[in-house]
């Protein structure tokens, strides 16, 4: 992959589901700036728990995509360094066997095709996420400028309603708070 001859320090990131937002991307990965948006064609966004399971750290089922002919997913493509790939993987749970990483190809807005890593996860078991991750990937579809029927889409979507504390929910709005301080 070519990115200006600094392929060895970079790499592009492909985020389809709670990475959109860039302040939840930022927890783990400093070094992620934002490229371009792209769509991925002839697949799907979908939510699952792994191997049933559900998500500890998001209380519901987490986003994943599947192959799936006519259809397309958004997303953004995050310029990384690769000092921060192993945080990555260790988000996205590559050790646990939760996300196997694989590469996209994606189409830009600008009608370049760019390749990128990004996750799928693995032996899903099909259900809905809780109303704090769906929130995230919302603000994150808005903060970007993804196309507005494809926010619709994600607005649409069916949560299970949980109600608990989720942490790291506190976190990305912690974040998002001091940022707006430093704005200011």
């Amino acid at each position: 992959m070519e990115a200006g001859g600094e392929s060895g320090c970079w790499f592009l990131y492909y985020a389809y589901g709670s990475n959109l937002l860039r302040e939840r991307l930022l927890l783990r990965n400093p070094s992620a700036a934002l490229c371009a948006l792209a769509r991925l064609q002839d697949f799907k966004l979908e939510f699952g728990h792994h191997q049933g399971r559900t998500s500890s750290v998001w209380h519901g089922g987490t986003a994943t995509i599947a192959q799936s002919p006519g259809d397309e997913v958004w997303g953004i493509v995050w310029k990384m360094s690769t000092c921060n790939l192993s945080s990555l993987d260790k988000q996205e749970g590559v050790e646990d066997g939760i996300y196997v990483p694989m590469e996209v190809n994606v189409h830009t807005q600008a009608g370049k095709v760019l390749t990128c890593r990004s996750y799928q996860m693995k032996d899903y078991v099909p259900g809905p996420p809780s109303p704090h991750y769906k929130k995230v990937i919302c603000m994150g579809a808005k903060q970007n400028g993804l196309p507005a029927d494809y926010q619709e889409k994600l607005e649409a979507i069916e949560t299970n309603n949980y109600a608990g504390p989720v942490p790291i929910m506190e976190e990305i709005e912690a974040s998002i708070k001091a940022e707006k301080i430093n704005s200011a």
